[in-house]
């Protein structure tokens, strides 16, 4: 394993941060300081941070309805209750992207930061289901149409997006980027202003009954569908061999 990834493995910090760690010249591996974040590593090495002895700890992954006032940190400086708050667990975990304060939904936690980066990186393009109330209600089918082929924002278009109106006013929006604020800004680029936002799906793995404010931790099986979710979607948009694939995979259609 890569030493940058057996750090992020071991809970020390992020990929990209403990590539920093390594560059600082803060690591060391059976004594002598490393300076390459792609030395490979394994069971019968010592690796040490500061001088102390680190190695990785179990993967978990956890689900989150999270609630309005609640942050996608791990922490936060004005003393607002977090994601991490809300998840009982040992481990030093982090929130795999983030919902505005006020949006509600799924969001997961983890200590993979590979699995996370599967997740949140924009190659993978891992679809994200919203429901979302807005108004003036309700939405005409020429804003309906711009918000399926894409609409153009400060920081450029949007992706094609699958929008359904499921009553009037109620949207459910699958997108398959991740911008700040993305889906408020999108409504609002089209007239209407959203009232009630909330994150019912994350690429295979629903919402379902999980009460607000509570989480359970991830089971094998979803663990493995979520690490292959990123191919699937990639193979549904290829063609008809795709839509095999996704099945195969598990992926939540809409």
């Amino acid at each position: 394993m890569r030493l940058a990834k057996y750090l992020a493995h071991a809970g020390v910090a992020s990929r990209r941060a403990a590539e920093g760690l390594v560059a600082q010249r803060r690591v060391a591996v059976d004594g002598a300081v490393v300076t390459d974040p792609a030395r490979g590593v394994g069971e019968d090495h010592t690796v040490t941070v500061d001088g102390r002895a680190v190695a990785p700890e179990s993967r978990e992954l956890h689900m989150l309805n999270k609630p309005s006032g609640v942050v996608s940190t791990a922490r936060d400086t004005h003393g607002r209750r977090t994601v991490t708050d809300l998840v009982p667990s040992a481990r030093r975990l982090y929130p795999v992207g983030r919902l505005d304060a006020d949006t509600t939904g799924l969001i997961l936690l983890t200590n993979d930061g590979e699995l996370a980066n599967r997740l949140t990186h924009p190659r993978y393009e891992v679809e994200k289901l919203y429901r979302v109330e807005v108004e003036p209600r309700p939405v005409p089918a020429a804003a309906l149409a711009a918000l399926r082929d894409g609409v153009a924002l400060e920081d450029g278009p949007t992706l094609p997006a699958r929008v359904a109106q499921v009553a009037p006013g109620v949207l459910d929006i699958t997108l398959r980027e991740g911008r700040k604020r993305q889906v408020r800004r999108m409504c609002e680029a089209v007239g209407h202003r959203v009232v009630a936002l909330r994150r019912v799906a994350f690429g295979p793995l629903e919402l379902g009954r999980l009460a607000e404010g509570e989480s359970r931790r991830l089971a094998e099986a979803e663990l493995a569908l979520l690490r292959s979710a990123g191919e699937a979607a990639r193979a549904d948009r290829a063609g008809p061999a795709g839509d095999d694939a996704a099945t195969a995979a598990g992926r939540r259609r809409w």
